[in-house]
């Protein structure tokens, strides 16, 4: 595999990412716990054991704890900061006294979640920073303050969005100085409209793909890493309980056993090299908290599947042959 696009920013960076949203315990008021603490480390360890170095984080993520719990593993082993990449997302705000759950790309929230985050993970500088969802409210020219004005004072080297269509990119990228070095979308075995929207273009069945054209091909003409969120597919395919999943499910997690078996490597590490063989250079974000589960997904940088084994996943995933 070539580098990843995300290198020509951050040389070295792993072609797995951490994603950190299991961390912190639950989703609530409740402290950030001594065991918290042990669960990051573990967490940590295991990735960066597996050749991962890149951590992916969430303002939202447990209300704040998933970086809090961070943040105190990171206090606790300095170090640690100068062997690993940090990426946070901000934008979401959830339902408080007389407001909805809602998305805020408003420069004064930005720059409220980055002083968050940054205190919560106890380090001075972010390597990339997402929008998280697309706020209809937007106004491209208040973001490219705001990004410059954190960029200057060195709280954020690079940014990115989250769960944006090419259009999205295109005008906001318009009014910023930099680029956006990264795009971090649902893909996956079990979310194949990022492949459908082309394969199925002058078909009668590409009406029903919910991807806006264009978007792969624009991410890859600017060098914008995509990434992929939930990419193990929740476990389908790789050990889960099949009884009330739909047949394509239940062949593609045998063939995936199959293959598992054929390149001497785990289920994880099939499922998420299909998605490293895409020559977009996807970089998937694992979020398990499973130290075991961690070093299983890390064998997907050590092989590369054929074209012919990408197909039949492909195709097996997809319910039926190709047009």
């Amino acid at each position: 595999m070539s580098q990843l696009p995300l290198d020509r920013f951050l040389p070295g960076v792993s072609a797995l990412a951490y994603g950190c949203m299991a961390l912190g315990g639950d989703w609530d008021a409740s402290p950030v716990e001594a065991r918290h603490v042990k669960q990051a480390h573990r967490a940590i360890d295991a990735a960066l054991e597996a050749g991962i170095n890149f951590f992916d984080h969430a303002d939202i993520y447990a209300l704040g704890k998933a970086e809090s719990a961070f943040g105190r593993a990171l206090k606790e082993r300095p170090s640690l900061r100068d062997a690993i990449f940090l990426q946070s997302k901000c934008g979401i705000r959830f339902a408080e006294a007389k407001a909805p759950k809602r998305f805020d790309f408003s420069a004064e929230w930005v720059r409220a979640s980055v002083e968050g985050s940054l205190g919560r993970l106890g380090v001075e500088t972010l390597d990339v920073l997402q929008l998280h969802r697309p706020d209809p409210l937007m106004e491209p020219e208040e973001i490219a303050e705001v990004f410059t004005a954190l960029k200057a004072e060195g709280k954020v080297r690079h940014f990115g969005v989250s769960n944006m269509q090419r259009h999205q990119l295109e005008f906001l990228q318009a009014s910023l100085e930099a680029p956006l070095v990264a795009n971090q979308l649902e893909l996956g075995l079990h979310r194949l409209e990022f492949l459908e929207e082309g394969v199925l273009a002058n078909q009668p069945e590409g009406a029903a793909s919910n991807f806006t054209p264009g978007t792969l091909e624009y991410c890859r003409r600017q060098g914008m890493q995509l990434q992929a969120w939930g990419c193990l597919s929740q476990g389908r395919f790789t050990g889960r309980s099949l009884d009330d999943q739909p047949a394509s499910v239940r062949a593609t997690a045998a063939l995936v056993s199959e293959l598992a078996e054929l390149y001497r490597v785990s289920r994880e590490a099939i499922v998420l090299a299909w998605l490293r063989r895409h020559p977009a250079n996807i970089q998937p974000v694992i979020g398990s908290s499973d130290p075991a589960r961690i070093a299983a997904s890390g064998e997907a940088m050590t092989i590369r599947l054929s074209r012919e084994d990408w197909y039949r996943l492909y195709v097996s995933a997809r319910g039926g042959e190709l047009p």
